[in-house]
């Protein structure tokens, strides 16, 4: 799954899961909000973890990437220099 997809999932997760918990609260407003915060708060944590996540593994792969260009690049240049010679 790329990570747009996941970024999309959690912030849909999230959406829903606030409307159900005011739609099926059965406690008093202020403490229906406070609920409605600290799960928005545990949502956003996760959000930021899975941003994160989403960096380290966008990074190792452009590493990957570098390093297997740099590869090529001096295979190509040693067959260059044996043709050459």
């Amino acid at each position: 799954m790329n990570g747009g997809k996941v970024v999309a999932s959690v912030l849909a997760g999230l959406a829903v899961g606030a409307l159900l918990g005011v739609l099926f609260a059965p406690a008093k407003g202020s403490s229906t909000r406070r609920r409605i915060i600290k799960k928005g708060e545990a949502y956003a944590e996760n959000i930021k973890e899975s941003i994160g996540d989403l960096k380290d593994d966008i990074s190792e792969k452009i590493d990957m990437a570098k390093e297997e260009a740099t590869r090529f690049a001096s295979e190509k240049i040693k067959a260059a220099k044996r043709a050459m010679s």
